[in-house]
C-alpha cells in the first residue's frame, strides 16, 4: 500500500515538473519575436532519497527552478556596439540637417557641388555679385546693370544670413536634443535602480530566479548605453551597479543598487553627473554624437563663414571707398554671416562705379570683380588663406567630408551591431524549431506521466474498494 502511495506521489510531482516544462516552452513560443526577452529552461532535479524499510526510495523528480539562457560578457559587448551605433548615427543626422541649411550641394565625397545658376547656395551668390559688378565695370551708366547689381548684393546679404540662422538653429535643435535625451537618462537610471530593487528583493534566496525582471533591466540597460557610455559591476545580490567615467578616468557611480546617486545634468556645454556633479568624458552614445557634431564640423563651418563674411566686407569696402571719403559699400560693422548688410541708404542711383571719375569711369567696378580672383594670406593680415571661391568651397567640403564620414562609420558600425546580435541571439534568443521539439517532447514526457498515474489510480482503487470482495 505505502509503496502505491509513494509512487502516486512521485508521479504528481512529475505531472507538475512536465507542466511547468511545457509552460516554459509555451511562453519562450509567444516571446520569439521579443527582442528583450532571453529564453528559459526548467531545471529538473531530484528531490533526493529516503530509507524505508524497503530500501531507499527516490523522492521522485522535481522542477528546481528556471534557467535564463544569458551570456553577461556579450551583453556588454553587444551594449558597447549599441552605444558606438547611436554616436555615429546622432553625429549623422547633425551633418544632415547642417548641409540642408547650406543650400548648396555637397558630393559623395564630401566636395562641394559646381554651383548651377539655379543654385540657392553662398557660393553661388558670391559668383553672381562679382559678375555683376563685371558687367558694371562694362557699362557703368546703364541702370538696368546697377539695379541688377543691388540685388544680387541684396541677395547674397540675405544668403549669408539665413545660412548662419539656419546653422545656428541647427546647433540649437542639437541642444533641445541633448536636454531631451538627458531627460531620457534620468528616467531609464529611476527604472533601472527600481528593477533593481526589485530583483535584489526577489532573489533574497533563490539566485538568478527573476528572469523576466533581470530582461527588462537589460532592456533598460541597452537604451541607456545608446545614450550614454556606461560601466556594470555586479554584486552577489543580483543587483548592478551602474558608472561612467570622468576625464581623469575616475568612476563616477550613476546607480548604486537601488539608489540613482545623482541626476545627470547638461548645462548647456558639457554632460555632468555624480554627487557632487562632475563633467563626464564621453566615449559613445547619441549625446556624444551631437555634441561632437554641434561644436565639430557644424561650429567650424560657422565660424568660417564669419571669416568669409569679414574678408568680404572689408575687401569690397577698401575698393569701393579708397580714400575712406566717398562712402562704403557694406556696413562696416557687419562683419560675421549673421550680420552683414549693405550701407543703408545704398541704391542703384547712388552707386558708383569709380571714386569721382568722369563718367565712364569704371575703376571701382573693375576693382570689386577682380576680388573673385584674389588671393589672400592670413600671413598678410588677411582673415583667410586663397580666394573666397576657394575658401568657401574648402569650408563646404569640410562639412561634407565629416557627413561622409559619419556615413561609412554608421554603415560599418551597423554591421558589427548586426554580428555581435546574432552572435547573443544564438545564445539568448528563441529558435522555433528547438521549442517546437522541446514542446513535444515535455507533451510526451506529460502524457506518460499521466498514464502512470491513470495505473496507480487504478490499483489503489482496486486495493481499496475490491479486495475484501
Amino acid at each position: 500500500m505505502s509503496g502505491l502511495f509513494s509512487t502516486l506521489n512521485i508521479t504528481v510531482k512529475a505531472l507538475n515538473a512536465h507542466g511547468r516544462a511545457l509552460e516554459t516552452a509555451g511562453r519562450n513560443l509567444s516571446n520569439v519575436n521579443n527582442p528583450a526577452y532571453s529564453r528559459q529552461r526548467v531545471i529538473y532535479g531530484d528531490r533526493g532519497t529516503v530509507a524505508t524499510p524497503g530500501g531507499t526510495e527516490s523522492l521522485g523528480l522535481e522542477a528546481l527552478g528556471v534557467q535564463q539562457f544569458r551570456d553577461n560578457l556579450l551583453d556588454r559587448q553587444l551594449m558597447r556596439e549599441i552605444s558606438l551605433k547611436s554616436s555615429f548615427e546622432a553625429e549623422q543626422s547633425a551633418y544632415q540637417r547642417a548641409q540642408a541649411g547650406l543650400g548648396q550641394g555637397i558630393s559623395a565625397t564630401g566636395a562641394a557641388e559646381t554651383n548651377t545658376a539655379g543654385s540657392n547656395g553662398i557660393g553661388a551668390a558670391m559668383d553672381n555679385f562679382f559678375n555683376a559688378f563685371q558687367n558694371l565695370a562694362s557699362s557703368p551708366t546703364d541702370v538696368g546693370a546697377r539695379q541688377a547689381l543691388m540685388q544680387t548684393a541684396s541677395v547674397l546679404t540675405d544668403r549669408f544670413q539665413l545660412v548662419d540662422t539656419r546653422l545656428a538653429q541647427a546647433q540649437s535643435d542639437i541642444d533641445a536634443q541633448v536636454s531631451t535625451d538627458v531627460g531620457s537618462v534620468n528616467t531609464l537610471l529611476s527604472t533601472i535602480a527600481t528593477l533593481n530593487g526589485q530583483i535584489g528583493r526577489f532573489e533574497i534566496n533563490a539566485p538568478g530566479a527573476s528572469v523576466d525582471l533581470r530582461d527588462q533591466r537589460q532592456a533598460k540597460l541597452e537604451e541607456l548605453a545608446a545614450k550614454l557610455p556606461v560601466e556594470l559591476t555586479d554584486t552577489p545580490s543580483g543587483q548592478i551597479q551602474v558608472s561612467a567615467r570622468d576625464a581623469n578616468g575616475n568612476e563616477i557611480k550613476l546607480i548604486d543598487l537601488n539608489q540613482v546617486t545623482g541626476p545627470v545634468v547638461f548645462d548647456g556645454t558639457q554632460i555632468l553627473a555624480g554627487s557632487p556633479s562632475i563633467a563626464l568624458s564621453l566615449s559613445s552614445g547619441s549625446l556624444k554624437g551631437q555634441l561632437t557634431a554641434r561644436d565639430g564640423a557644424v561650429q567650424t563651418l560657422r565660424s568660417n563663414l564669419d571669416l568669409l563674411a569679414r574678408q568680404l566686407v572689408t575687401s569690397v569696402n577698401s575698393a569701393y571707398n579708397p580714400t575712406g571719403a566717398t562712402g562704403n559699400f557694406f556696413a562696416p560693422a557687419g562683419l560675421t554671416a549673421g550680420t552683414i548688410a549693405l550701407v543703408p541708404g545704398l541704391s542703384a542711383n547712388s552707386l558708383k562705379a569709380s571714386d569721382g571719375g568722369a563718367a565712364g569711369d569704371n575703376a571701382v567696378a573693375l576693382a570689386i570683380a577682380d576680388i573673385a580672383n584674389r588671393r589672400f594670406s592670413t600671413a598678410s593680415g588677411d582673415a583667410l588663406d586663397g580666394t573666397l571661391g576657394n575658401f568657401y568651397s574648402n569650408s563646404v567640403s569640410g562639412l561634407g567630408q565629416a557627413l561622409s564620414g559619419a556615413n561609412s562609420r554608421v554603415e560599418d558600425q551597423t554591421n558589427i551591431e548586426k554580428l555581435v546580435r546574432s552572435q547573443r541571439d544564438a545564445v539568448s534568443g528563441v529558435s522555433l524549431d528547438e521549442e517546437m521539439a522541446d514542446l513535444m517532447k515535455y507533451q510526451r514526457s506529460f502524457q506518460a506521466s499521466s498514464r502512470v498515474f491513470g495505473v496507480i489510480d487504478n490499483l489503489l482503487d482496486d486495493v481499496v474498494n475490491r479486495l475484501g470482495r
